[in-house]
């Protein structure tokens, strides 16, 4: 099932949005068919909270025991926070890749962005494609 309350990429990154004190900060993870795909997850590298990126800019990498994959963050902005529980325990990715598995928060910057991104129906409708 693919929860609604987030975005979606082409490339199964999601990202939900919630306002924190006037700011809109993006949680980032990929999906549970991109967790699927890569297989035991065995390493995580994540970027430096206050690091800047651009959509679609490669921000880290997991690496499974089938393959490394970048983390392409599905929205512009500022590394706010790292979720330190994955960097120590990467098999949490396949775990509860939508929850715990949550990878960075980002503080965005071009808020519009997420009107590029895919809606659960349309990511729903990929997967089927």
């Amino acid at each position: 099932m693919v929860p609604d309350d987030r975005k979606y990429t082409e490339e199964h990154e999601w990202v939900r949005v919630e306002d924190e004190d006037g700011q809109q900060i993006g949680t980032v993870g990929v999906t549970e068919f991109a967790a699927g795909e890569l297989g035991d997850v065995v390493f995580v590298e994540l970027p430096e909270v206050g690091s800047e990126y651009s959509q679609k800019d490669p921000a880290g990498t997991i690496e499974s025991v089938k393959a490394v994959a970048d983390l392409f963050l599905p929205v512009s902005g500022e590394v706010v926070e790292i979720n330190q529980a994955v960097v120590d325990n990467p098999e949490l990715v396949n775990s509860d890749p939508l929850e715990e598995g949550w990878l960075v928060k980002v503080k965005l910057v071009e808020p519009g962005e997420l009107d590029e991104l895919l809606d659960a129906s349309a990511y729903s409708r990929l997967l089927e494609g």
